[in-house]
């Protein structure tokens, strides 16, 4: 009696208290169902002696689906990005709701302040639904998206939908939802295929006639160019005075904050000075194809200046150190290895990727560094451990024209090197004027860590050395 009093409860009567049995509970149920079994007898089908659900919740959870597998939807999360990175931007979806993907695919990209992160499917499957929109702010491990697991594209799916709903046509026949499928089966298609009769009874051709929706449509274009008119009468002249506001992107907002910070923090001074590049250029249109046909290489002058300015710092250790410590740093930290930060302009902001113990590499593994880590950022992807530390940063704004300007220091490091375009000008060799290709090069210093003796003879030394290559086998 007391399991008969239970049955009765609303919690065992809902369709949604079925899920709570196990599944030996669920199959005994169904065939007890199938086997025209009464309601007592299907409530008292397990072993343990356990309350079932009654036939009506049976008969609703079956309509609705006799498979629990397409229940079990998997929860794609925000991935942990770094340790210093908790939130960002999710910029947006690459898949959308209905669209199948493969496992470990890439289904929404998330910009932080300092790289892209992709979020990648955890297992094959279709998207059932988007729990953020594109724009939103997302945190680590949050939930953003829905997966049905399954295998096979969009039709596969579908299919597996449909194969449970037939034996349930065959159970009870007086449903509804059931006789769905048979219409949806392959009859439905020469049905589909009859509108012939309707192409002969054509009376789209007078509607085509009677079609005023052109002429409107020009009108309403008209209409904006009556009205620009309104706006030419201006005090400043002829002309549009449109304004568009874009909101700034988490990278560009670091990159700014970066950027303040350092002139709020450093001490900075700028010294310059001017290389003959005639003898390194002359290096380098030697040996360039030879190198690219024995590495794969492109030498170019990135490594010269990187080799030259890990060799000046031999002289000048000062340079690659760096001010730590609270309120603004009280303690000054020497290193025994090179990490040079090398500027990269992307589409979303400078970036400075690091090139690990420069002082440990010749000039072509330090090319090819460089090389690597440029088309990782202009690809969008470089990772944090590719960005992270660094003790000096080389610039190199020649590549856009640029002939003389005042980098800005990456701190906490104390230096950062700025190489201009080379020009040639006429200069004075030997008491002789002669047309030599110059460039200016631009090395700012935090004036509370380096003098100005230490930052101009650090120059010199990178100047020497650019001019007569030879030097740095000696060095």
């Amino acid at each position: 009696m007391a399991a008969l009093r239970l049955r009765k409860t609303p919690a065992l009567s809902s369709a949604l208290a079925l899920p709570r049995y196990s599944s030996t509970l669920r199959v005994r149920s169904f065939s007890a169902l199938r086997s025209k079994t009464s309601p007592r007898q299907a409530c008292l089908v397990s072993p343990h002696n356990a309350v079932g659900p009654s036939y009506a919740s049976l008969a609703r959870y079956q309509q609705f689906s006799t498979s629990p597998i397409q229940y079990a939807e998997t929860v794609v999360k925000v991935p942990q990005m770094a340790e210093s990175i908790s939130e960002g931007t999710l910029s947006s979806f690459t898949k959308q709701v209905g669209d199948y993907v493969e496992q470990d695919e890439e289904i929404a990209s998330i910009e932080t302040d300092k790289i892209d992160v992709s979020v990648n499917a955890p297992e094959a499957g279709k998207i059932t639904e988007l729990l953020v929109s594109e724009g939103d702010t997302v945190t680590v491990g949050q939930e953003i998206a829905k997966i049905e697991p399954g295998e096979g594209g969009g039709g596969g799916a579908k299919e597996a939908k449909q194969e449970p709903k037939e034996p349930a046509s065959e159970d009870q026949p007086t449903s509804s939802q059931p006789e769905e499928p048979k219409e949806k089966k392959p009859k439905e298609e020469p049905k589909k295929e009859e509108p012939a009769p309707k192409k002969e009874e054509k009376p789209a051709p007078p509607k085509e006639e009677k079609k005023p929706a052109p002429p409107k449509e020009e009108k309403k274009d008209k209409k904006p160019a009556q009205e620009e008119p309104k706006g030419i009468d201006s005090p400043f002249g002829k002309g549009t005075r449109n304004e568009n506001r874009v909101k700034m992107n988490r990278m560009r907002l670091r990159i700014a904050e970066r950027l303040k910070q350092s002139q709020n923090t450093a001490a900075s001074l700028t010294t310059f000075n001017e290389v003959d590049m005639s003898n390194i250029m002359e290096f380098r249109k030697r040996y360039k194809d030879e190198i690219l046909k024995s590495t794969g290489v492109k030498l170019g002058f990135m490594s010269a200046f990187s080799k030259a300015a890990v060799l000046a710092m031999k002289d000048i250790p000062t340079v690659n150190a760096s001010i730590e410590g609270p309120g603004g740093g009280d303690t000054i930290v020497y290193r025994d290895f090179v990490d040079i930060s090398v500027a990269v302009a992307t589409p979303k902001g400078l970036v400075t990727p690091v090139v690990r113990n420069a002082e440990s590499m010749n000039m072509i593994e330090i090319e090819k560094a460089i090389g690597d880590l440029g088309k990782k950022a202009r690809d969008g992807k470089l990772s944090i451990e590719d960005m992270a530390g660094g003790t000096f940063t080389i610039s190199n704004g020649g590549v856009f024209g640029s002939m003389m300007g005042t980098p800005i220091i990456n701190l906490p490091q104390t230096a950062v090197l700025g190489l201009h375009a080379t020009k040639e000008r006429p200069v004075v060799v030997d008491g002789k004027i002669e047309i030599r290709p110059m460039m200016y090069l631009a090395l700012t210093y935090d004036h509370r860590l380096l003098d100005g003796r230490e930052a101009v003879t650090f120059l010199v030394k990178i100047k020497e050395y650019i001019e007569d290559p030879r030097k740095m086998l000696l060095a």
